[in-house]
């Protein structure tokens, strides 16, 4: 029986890299995006309220910390994390501003969601998709935590539990208080 030595070689090298590139990821969350944003300065936006249709700014917004969370009313965690959000913002919407971004929906859907529940907190429509696209959105619902002076602290992927919310909150203002002194 005759070996093809090159064949071989060649067949070793690819299962080689194979099992490198296996073992590399072997035990890391697949799910998981690294984020590079985070410390980095959030991008600046002019979006349209759904409201009113006035445009609004990041600059408006961070007049207090803001948690900027992206939506859609196609999008079942986010129709399941929306009471969570309104509660967030009747628990600390006199320290943070709440905003919700909404992405890749029509104003018909949108106007009859938030007929049903009605918003109590700011809501702006981002139809190009520009501020998704600046903000590295991989997916809704992702909820982003913006300090006053336009950094991003965190950014959670997936509906955000009240647990999470408020620990995010808390360490957002934590770290604003000690930006003050």
């Amino acid at each position: 029986m005759k070996f093809n030595v090159p064949l071989l070689l060649a067949g070793g090298v690819v299962i080689g890299g194979l099992v490198y590139v296996l073992a590399a990821g072997f035990g890391k969350d697949p799910h998981e995006v690294p984020f590079m944003l985070t410390g980095k300065a959030a991008p600046d936006f002019k979006l349209e309220r759904v409201d009113d249709k006035s445009p609004v700014t990041l600059a408006e917004m961070t007049q207090k910390p803001l948690i900027l969370n992206f939506w859609s009313t196609w999008c079942m965690p986010c129709k399941a994390e929306h009471p969570v959000l309104e509660w967030g913002q009747k628990k600390f919407g006199d320290k943070v501003n709440f905003v919700g971004v909404i992405y890749q929906d029509t104003h018909e859907n949108v106007d009859a969601f938030l007929k049903r529940q009605p918003p109590v907190y700011a809501q702006l429509f981002d139809e190009p998709g520009r501020a998704a696209v600046d903000y590295g959105l991989a997916g809704v619902p992702e909820t982003y935590f913006i300090s006053t002076d336009k950094v991003i602290r965190y950014k959670h992927v997936g509906p955000i539990n009240a647990e999470t919310l408020a620990s995010e909150i808390g360490k957002l203002l934590q770290a604003e208080e000690a930006h003050a002194k």
